[in-house]
């Protein structure tokens, strides 16, 4: 296997993990308040067909992502309502979200589309295009470090970039900031929180709602950047790969990102079947590789990748005592 081709796998891994890390670091900040969230999948779907039908109407895909985004927390106010306020199952709240965003994003796809439960396709400014870093073009033939920086670190769009600059940003916030430190505080011990004067309800509420933002942000790049448009159930289990990620990362911002190119490269081998071949001299069938992510989602979900804790305080409702 050439230079060449590792790099373009490994382009293909940024592009592929960008969603799984933004939803990633969305189910970060929510489960560290406290707040269980399986409804990751769910927002990022009405995100991708609110993004791309907005537009697609507008020509503008900077309204588009502001509607992803909006719709996202707009089911994020839903699972906090459930969640926070009437102290729901948090599980339960989460699958249903899913099932309401799965029906409703095809069956209004269809009512305003009439294709099938899809979006037209965008195009021009109705969806994000690549950026060229500063001296890519004339950088690309010095030795190694030229094609490095004109295949793998240029030519992303810019909801890649503010992917990763979320890692040190999440970072920052969480082990750096007073919001970050009560944030933390009302996932592992809500009571001793509200003994201190600091309200558990506004804090978990301000969680859901960044955890609204990144997931609309996710949702978007999907449908305005990775793909040109909209189509039925095109999260394709991206929220549940987030959540397995987010166990692997032991609930930390960069372990996150590590764990999350992890499962983009696995999505990226399955569109190089080749380059497998090539490189251990075996066929290996394509759903097995596209299977790979799924696989190791279970066995992570499974509790075999070591010993992951998650808040202590996770999942469970928090009752005022009197």
């Amino acid at each position: 296997m050439d230079f060449l081709t590792i790099l373009q796998v490994l382009d293909s891994t940024i592009r592929l993990a960008t969603p799984l890390l933004l939803a990633c670091l969305a189910g970060l900040f929510s489960e560290r308040a406290g707040i269980f969230d399986i409804g990751l999948e769910g927002k990022m779907l009405i995100s991708a067909f609110f993004s791309a039908a907005v537009a697609y109407v507008t020509g503008n895909v900077w309204l588009g992502l502001l509607a992803g985004i909006v719709s996202s927390m707009v089911l994020s106010a839903l699972h906090g309502l459930a969640a926070v306020t009437f102290r729901g199952n948090q599980l339960i709240s989460g699958v249903a979200i899913n099932f309401l965003a799965a029906g409703m994003t095809v069956l209004i796809a269809q009512d305003w589309f009439k294709q099938g439960g899809r979006t037209p396709s965008l195009s021009g400014a109705g969806r994000f295009s690549p950026i060229e870093l500063p001296f890519a073009e004339s950088l690309q033939d010095v030795p190694v470090l030229g094609p490095i920086y004109y295949e793998l670190i240029s030519g992303h769009t810019i909801l890649v970039y503010l992917a990763f600059l979320m890692v040190p940003a999440s970072w920052w916030i969480l082990y750096r900031t007073r919001f970050g430190l009560r944030l933390r505080a009302v996932g592992e011990n809500p009571a001793a929180v509200d003994t201190a004067g600091v309200s558990v309800v506004e804090l978990r509420y301000a969680a859901v709602a960044i955890c609204g933002v990144l997931t609309g942000v996710a949702g978007a790049y999907l449908a305005t950047a990775l793909q040109a448009g909209f189509v039925k159930d095109m999260s394709a289990g991206r929220g549940y790969i987030a959540l397995a990620a987010l166990i692997f990362a032991k609930w930390r911002p960069w372990y996150a990102l590590f764990s999350t190119l992890l499962f983009g490269f696995l999505q990226a081998l399955a569109l190089r079947p080749d380059v497998i071949q090539n490189t251990i001299g075996i066929k290996v069938q394509v759903q097995l590789l596209d299977a790979l992510p799924y696989i190791l989602t279970v066995i992570i979900l499974a509790g075999f990748v070591g010993r992951a804790i998650p808040p202590r305080a996770g999942g469970e409702p928090y009752v005022k005592e009197r």
